[in-house]
């Protein structure tokens, strides 16, 4: 296979862009280095495509291994015939590898097997042919063989029947109509073990659905329910069609004593081997398929969230809601630090609501408090109603924000956490991280691992493994996009930037500690195990604000510094004119890039990529994201009419739809078909997480606490 050829064509791009990212790749370059500072080998592939590009590049070369191995092993038993070989070299899927393999790979003892044992091939083979002139009953006599237990003409046609079922089942060509038949007019079938009894799955209690037609988060919904052993499942199959196909590849000669028995080995055969087989096939295709799904809208909704621009310069009070354990409050000042922490009972069972006002107002006196992170878990509304209260009492100017608390449990009970805020309680350093995660979403979310923080859908019923790279790929696309200030980040941080392992991510951190800040890039080659590579692979996404060189806080990467000060000095500018952004409109001032980019020794793309990066030093890409809606009255779910009109903020996407946060305590639903007045396919293509967006209320059902919403006005 060519492989090169195969990614260019799946992925639409040109052979010379899909041969340069694989060059890259296998000179252990890594996704975020190639997509920003490759763009002329790659043609500016993105770091979707490249990340395709990888994942499909490890599965076609695992496919040639695969068939390399099966090659062997059939040569090995002297069965290797050059047509079956063309086969095996032509096969697209790993599946069309293993279906062509089967009758070769050594098998447990099967009926099949012992029949064989027993010396009734000649007899399956003599069936097979289908020229027998006279009862079959006379043609087992001579196969009866008492040491052998073949006792009676039934017994010996009973063992060749099964030597043909296998035979049957072993038929790659069959297999793969019966594949693409049932996957295509087959359908899926569930049904409750206890129909009385109330669940969440009950509207699949009695379902059905063409195979075909199956919508992922229904596959993972059926798989869930019959996990949690409330439902079963099933595949049901086109059988009249598919035993018509076999009896007709089979049954070539219309033989009275072979063909009645032939329709009986078709038949055993279908139900007994093949049936069971091709219905796992289909429902692991089935999951894989929606699980890819999911993982997709999952790892987009992540960086949506990571990507949510920073609240900078406002010292935030966080605040982790609780009844009876009490409100936890940590304020953090603008760069991050906790200045205070403590904790008030205003929710029940101790209401004790004037006293924890008291304690606020005090707060917010002595810090300049000017914004309130409120986390979205228990208490949160009850919480909410006391700081709308206290709001009203304040003459000055204080907002709040509703945050997604997700994964602050997790974080604040980590070993990260611990080491962070050694003297913390776990609802101490919850409340701190809350506060954080507006001051910078990116920094404050990337300590907890992303599958916890909740915007993705059956994530833990899926491959973990698979999950973690997606969402890791993810993280470390958004942290790389935004770079980082080297002499801030933390370790988790620069975990995920390009080229940083985990330990030299500490070595940063440890060498920062013992020789204080980092005054130029070329100083991280002094850390302990960041080599010349390492150094190549994350230079660009270092930052470092106020060193030695100007262009160090921008993402110029070091192997264009020379270019750089040549273009500057041509245009009559000093790198020191960086650092007080006079370099505005300098792109403009460029006539010819194509010529000026080859007296500089660089590309053209590249010369394009510093002339923007100049014009804006260290800009940061989450300023175009839209930003939080900071509240300052609160809304119930009995304030809701139909017909009400509000703002609010998407919190999820998910295959059916999309939830709003619009201020009350349960996000409301808004139906795929409610999203906008064309046909789309999923919600992905008109909604992200973090959109701020226009609804309007269609229903409030105050008993289910659902609230259907819609965003055609």
């Amino acid at each position: 296979m060519d492989i090169i050829a195969t990614l260019a064509d799946e992925l639409k791009i040109r052979k010379g862009q899909a041969e340069a990212a694989v060059k890259l790749i296998d000179e252990g370059n890594t996704i975020p280095f190639i997509s920003r500072y490759r763009k002329e080998a790659t043609g500016s592939l993105n770091d979707e495509v490249l990340r395709n590009l990888y994942e499909r590049l490890n599965y076609l070369r695992n496919l040639e291994e695969r068939k390399e191995q099966v090659l062997s092993s059939i040569e090995e038993q002297g069965k290797l015939t050059s047509e079956l070989k063309g086969q095996i070299l032509a096969a697209e899927t790993l599946v069309s590898v293993e279906d062509l393999y089967r009758p070769y790979r050594p098998k447990r003892r099967t009926r099949a097997t012992i029949a064989k044992e027993k010396g009734l091939q000649p007899l399956a083979e003599l069936i097979w042919l289908q020229q027998v002139d006279k009862p079959l009953e006379q043609e087992a006599e001579p196969y009866l063989n008492e040491e052998k237990e073949v006792h009676t003409v039934e017994e010996a046609l009973a063992g060749a029947k099964d030597i043909l079922a296998e035979s049957i089942s072993d038929e790659a060509v069959y297999r793969k109509y019966i594949r693409e038949t049932t996957m295509r007019l087959g359908r899926i079938l569930s049904a409750a073990k206890e129909p009385d009894k109330e669940s969440v799955y009950e509207m699949y209690y009695e379902f059905e659905e063409g195979i075909a037609k199956l919508a992922g988060h229904r596959i993972l919904a059926l798989n869930r329910g019959e996990a949690e052993k409330v439902l079963t499942v099933k595949v049901e199959a086109p059988v009249d069609q598919l035993l018509q196909y076999l009896e007709k590849k089979v049954i070539l000669r219309d033989n009275p004593h072979t063909t009645p028995l032939l329709r009986e080995v078709v038949e055993d055969s279908y139900k007994r081997l093949i049936a069971p087989a091709i219905e796992r096939e289909i429902r692991n295709e089935l999951t894989e398929r929606a699980e890819e799904g999911a993982m997709k809208v999952f790892g987009k909704n992540l960086e949506q969230l990571l990507m949510q621009p920073p609240i900078a310069n406002r010292v935030v009070l966080g605040w982790d809601p609780a009844f009876r354990t009490g409100c936890k409050l940590a304020v953090v000042d603008a760069t991050g630090k906790v200045l205070d922490t403590t904790v008030i009972y205003p929710t029940a069972p101790q209401n004790k609501v004037a006293e924890s006002k008291a304690v606020l107002k005090r707060l917010i006196q002595k810090y300049d408090i000017s914004l309130i992170s409120v986390g979205n878990g228990t208490a949160s509304r009850e919480s909410e109603m006391v700081i709308v209260e206290l709001l009203k009492e304040i003459p000055r100017p204080i907002q709040y924000v509703i945050v997604n608390e997700a994964g602050a449990s997790v974080y604040s009970a980590s070993k990260l956490a611990t080491e962070e805020f050694p003297n913390f309680d776990v609802g101490q350093r919850s409340a701190a991280s809350i506060a954080r995660r507006l001051q910078d979403p990116l920094a404050e979310l990337v300590k907890i691992d992303p599958k916890s923080i909740g915007v993705g859908q059956y994530q833990h019923d899926m491959n973990q493994k698979k999950l973690s790279e997606t969402l890791g790929g993810v993280v470390e696309d958004c942290v790389n996009k935004v770079g980082v200030d080297l002499n801030t980040a933390s370790a988790s941080l620069l975990e995920y930037i390009s080229g940083i392992s985990k330990v030299i991510a500490r070595n940063i951190v440890a060498y920062r500690e013992e020789n204080g800040r980092f005054l130029t890039r070329a100083q991280l080659l002094k850390v302990a195990k960041l080599g010349p590579k390492a150094y190549e692979q994350c230079a660009g996404f270092m930052r470092i604000l106020d060193g030695k060189n100007p262009l160090d806080a921008t993402s110029v990467h070091p192997e264009s510094y020379e270019a750089t000060k040549k273009l500057l000095a041509r245009l009559g500018y000093a790198p020191e004119d960086i650092r007080g952004g006079k370099l505005a409109g300098i792109a403009g001032k460029i006539l010819d890039y194509k010529k000026l980019a080859a007296e500089l020794g660089i590309g053209e793309i590249t010369l394009r990529d510093i002339a923007k990066e100049l014009e804006k030093p260290a800009r940061d890409p989450r300023d175009e994201m839209p930003r939080p809606i900071l509240r300052t009255d609160v809304l119930e779910m009995k304030d809701l009419t139909p017909g009400m009109i509000l703002k609010g903020t998407v919190r999820n996407v998910i295959d059916f739809g999309a939830f709003v946060d619009i201020g009350v305590h349960q996000d409301g639903l808004v139906h795929i078909s409610q999203i906008c007045e064309k046909y789309i396919k999923h919600p992905l293509e008109a909604v992200s997480v973090g959109d701020v967006v226009e609804v309007k209320v269609m229903s409030v059902d105050l008993k289910k606490k659902r609230i259907q919403l819609t965003m055609r006005l």
